[in-house]
């Protein structure tokens, strides 16, 4: 008799947004360049940037207006992007096309899969994670991407002294992220509780998303959490 396993709840829902034109140009003549298929093997990041630099991964870029900020900044760093929605891959494309990002690669697809199959242990330089879906309702709380089983992953994907850097605008939501890092095995809180701004970790520019909860009085929580030597 075959035995049947639970399926893994997701922290996300795939919707069918509509795809701009500019955005399905991208995908198809920059995707062929910048989007990496999904496939259950370890990526070489050497081979993938064509150097051999330090690499962030980003989970969930949304449309990618603040991925491409950083990665413009940062040209020292290679970013890795992952992002299931379309739409938001093919802004992204736009992006680096027109920005000559040759750092940035995306991957679509679900960040836990890519996570098991794609990643190497210790690999990671710094991990990206701005305001994932808070899954408000308490009888959603289980699809919360910030679990400890994920936190767990991720951790053995950083190289000592790599950091992760969380962001939310749901003040419980981020109670319940710094209680699942602070417990983490291997991680080490880099502020006194949240990060503040004079943290250089903390330095990220402003999406869209945040400065609309701003000007409707949201707060905006940062923790930042370091891989142990």
């Amino acid at each position: 008799m075959s035995r049947e396993f639970p399926r893994r709840i997701k922290s996300y829902v795939t919707r069918a947004g509509r795809i701009s034109a500019a955005q399905q140009r991208a995908l198809d003549q920059d995707g062929p360049r910048y989007l990496l298929p999904y496939e259950p093997r370890p990526l070489d990041f050497a081979e993938v940037f064509g150097r051999t630099a330090p690499t962030v991964l980003e989970i969930g870029f949304g449309m990618g207006e603040t991925t491409a900020v950083i990665a413009g900044l940062r040209t020292d760093v290679n970013f890795l992007g992952i992002e299931v929605h379309t739409p938001g891959v093919g802004a992204l494309l736009k992006q680096i096309a027109a920005h000559e990002l040759t750092n940035l690669r995306i991957v679509q697809h679900d960040a836990v899969e890519v996570l098991e199959s794609m990643i190497v242990p210790g690999s990671l330089a710094g991990v990206h994670i701005f305001f994932p879906d808070p899954w408000h309702k308490a009888r959603h709380h289980k699809r919360r991407l910030i679990q400890p089983p994920f936190i767990s992953q991720l951790t053995e994907r950083l190289a000592p002294g790599a950091y992760i850097h969380c962001a939310t605008d749901w003040q419980e939501y981020a109670e319940q992220m710094l209680e699942v890092l602070t417990a983490a095995p291997g991680l080490a809180n880099s502020a006194e509780g949240y990060a503040l701004p004079a943290n250089p970790l903390v330095e990220r520019p402003r999406t869209k998303f945040q400065e609309r909860g701003l000007r409707l009085g949201h707060g905006v929580w940062d923790l930042v959490f370091l891989r142990r030597a």
